[in-house]
């Protein structure tokens, strides 16, 4: 699942935090969607940059119904043309044996699970390739969410705001950015969308933390689809600076 999640950690947080000056009155009106969004645009080129000295453990472990189902580990890290390269970490994990029932049973039991797998699979890269058009949010898609007015920045507690991007993809879906002004930093990011039919609803929640150097990071990402009850959880940590 490559979303490079990771890109839009400094844009998002340089750009909304412009137009969140840390001092300002409670009185005081909140960015306009032309704010939020021209700094956006501005600073996500830039953005890409900061990730691009260190690299990383990624852990996935996708689930059905609650139930682990499978767990990799790989290093990850930025190559010199700025895209992601993914390695993976130690041996995998061997196949249970199938179960008694004889030759005939076992071979039929072993095509179901491989059908379901192959079903989990696709679903699951369905589900990926539409998440991948929320995260990074493209700037063109803000510009024309903007121009559609559906950009809504809402002032929360204790200096954090909200900024809304409704019908963003698709009709009737939500990327929500939430941000700490007074820390300068990013603190959440959450997409509320669907394939193909509104009730066969993908939902991601993305949560950040930040290096000792200040450097903000993806640190746990969680894709649901609840029509299929399957969950996807990536954790990123370990981060250390990238070999020159």
């Amino acid at each position: 699942m490559k979303m490079n999640r990771t890109t839009v950690l400094s844009a998002l947080v340089a750009a909304i935090v412009t137009c969140l000056p840390m001092d300002r009155p409670a009185a005081q009106s909140p960015p306009t969607p032309d704010q939020v969004v021209a700094a956006l645009k501005q600073n996500l080129a830039e953005s890409q940059k900061r990730l691009r000295q260190y690299e990383w453990i990624e852990t996935t472990v996708i689930s059905l119904k609650g139930e682990e189902k499978s767990r990799k580990q790989q290093r990850v890290y930025y190559g010199a043309d700025g895209k992601l390269i993914k390695l993976p970490v130690g041996e995998p994990q061997p196949q249970a044996a199938s179960g008694g029932g004889g030759r005939r049973g076992g071979r039929a039991k072993e095509r179901v699970v491989e059908n379901k797998k192959s079903e989990m699979q696709e679903y699951m890269e369905k589900a990926a390739a539409l998440i991948h058009q929320y995260v990074p949010p493209n700037p063109e898609r803000i510009q024309k969410a903007k121009d559609a007015g559906n950009v809504q920045v809402k002032p929360q507690p204790d200096g954090k705001a909200r900024v809304e991007l409704r019908n963003f993809v698709q009709p009737s879906d939500l990327l929500a950015i939430d941000v700490d002004a007074k820390a300068s930093n990013l603190t959440a990011l959450s997409v509320q969308t669907y394939l193909e039919k509104q009730e066969d609803a993908v939902t991601l929640a993305v949560g950040f933390s930040t290096l000792a150097d200040g450097t903000s990071y993806t640190a746990r990402t969680t894709l649901e689809a609840k029509a299929k009850n399957i969950s996807v959880v990536v954790e990123n940590s370990g981060h250390r600076p990238l070999a020159k």
